[in-house]
């Protein structure tokens, strides 16, 4: 097993210990402040997701009977201002998204707290402490909640749901600066920690290496530079990463890097936005004695047109794109090699989607995808890849609360 139960909750309690350390220092210079809790806010979100397919299964058993309902999403997040330049911030998750039932089990999502050194009119300037969410793209800092997301599912070429745990947050410090300009705002963000490995990741990432256990005991980095006009019509950042992971596997060890360079471009009018991002990964595993070492670059990119109906309604059509290895495109190389389905190795995905708001606690959204390529199909899903199908729909509808 890659991460027992109790590493998981050992680590949670020393973050949550440390974020408690902070706290009572901060408290001790402002217990005269009577409004201090004033500052404190807790809120919550709830969704819950049928999944159909045809053929493969996408979060449980999704192509039996009526579908799947093991895609569920709860949340409890909570902040406090100890003092005026002091965030402490944090969010229990429990996701469930296929899998067994142990997976739902609640999880330190972030802990963090945040201190701005500097915040006036021209800039702000900050850190943070403890466990903080990647500045990934555009979604990836609030992708588990449903009313943040243009889709039930984000693109899967750019986020990942099968690998979520390696990019969504890292144990470190983070720090970030906001700098007005004339023409709008600057935004950078950069992260030096250590990333989550989840519970399988291994199957997910090494499917052709039998499954080795997986850690993340070194630090790894990302960064993200992100330009906003001043009436938010158009939006830019760049995002990179570097990842490293330790693998243990029957034959020796090895290590794993990781490095995503991620380009992401927006326009905003009032009743309609589109959106692409595009991103190139390189991935490498290199060790003695294991049985494939490899070094590739793939690509992915999708494009989105969303559109409000009115102040309820809106819709989407979204096409999605994923090459696994840019020297092997059609994945017919990896399959002459034995080591799966050539179709494991692309997807292109075209989306159709709804959503309704009838109260802003309250959204219900359906949305129909068309793919050919498995490509970023669950592993844990679907354990026999050969027994998978290069073409394939599925349909999902979901119910999200919050408040």
């Amino acid at each position: 097993m890659i991460e027992s139960k109790s590493f998981r909750w050992n680590e949670c309690r020393a973050i949550a210990a440390l974020l408690g350390t902070v706290v009572m220092g901060l408290s001790a210079h402002v217990q005269s402040d009577e409004h201090a809790l004033d500052t404190l806010q807790v809120h919550g979100f709830l969704s819950q997701a049928l999944v159909i397919t045809d053929d493969n299964n996408f979060f449980g058993h999704s192509s039996r009977d009526k579908g799947s309902l093991e895609f569920t999403e709860l949340g409890l997040n909570v902040s406090l201002r100890p003092h005026q330049d002091v965030l402490v911030a944090a969010q229990v998750l429990s996701r469930r998204a296929g899998g067994n039932s142990s997976d739902a089990e609640p999880k330190l999502d972030y802990g963090l707290v945040d201190y701005q050194m500097i915040s006036d009119q021209e800039r702000t300037f900050g850190i943070q402490l403890g466990r903080f969410k990647n500045p990934f793209g555009f979604y990836n800092q609030t992708r588990d909640v449903a009313f943040t997301r243009p889709s039930i599912l984000l693109p899967q070429s750019i986020y990942f749901d099968r690998t979520r745990s390696i990019g969504i947050a890292a144990d470190g410090v983070s720090i970030y600066l906001d700098e007005r300009i004339p023409t709008g705002s600057l935004r950078i963000r950069s992260g030096l920690g250590r990333p989550q490995t989840g519970s399988d990741l291994a199957r997910q990432l090494f499917a052709g290496n039998g499954r080795p256990n997986v850690s993340s005991d070194g630090y790894s980095v990302i960064a993200q530079l992100l330009y906003e006009h001043e009436n938010s019509n158009f939006v830019a950042a760049i995002s990179a990463a570097d990842v490293k992971l330790d693998t243990s596997f029957p034959e020796g060890a090895g290590t794993f890097d990781f490095q995503p360079w991620i380009a992401s471009i927006q326009y905003n009018q009032e009743l309609w936005s589109l959106t692409a991002e595009f991103a190139l990964r390189k991935q490498s595993l290199q060790g003695d004695n294991i049985s494939r070492n490899f070094e590739i670059t793939g690509q992915s990119w999708y494009l989105q047109y969303q559109r409000m109906i009115n102040q309820s309604w809106s819709w989407l059509v979204r096409y999605d794109s994923l090459i696994n290895n840019n020297n092997d495109r059609s994945g017919n190389s990896f399959e002459a090699n034995g080591l799966g389905p050539a179709h494991s190795q692309f997807a292109d995905d075209l989306t159709f989607g709804l959503q309704w708001t009838p109260h802003p606690q309250v959204m219900l959204a359906g949305e129909y995808h068309h793919v050919d390529g498995t490509g970023w199909l669950p592993t844990q899903d679907n354990p026999d890849s050969s027994a998978t199908s290069r073409r394939w729909n599925m349909w999902l509808f979901q119910l999200s609360l919050r408040f």
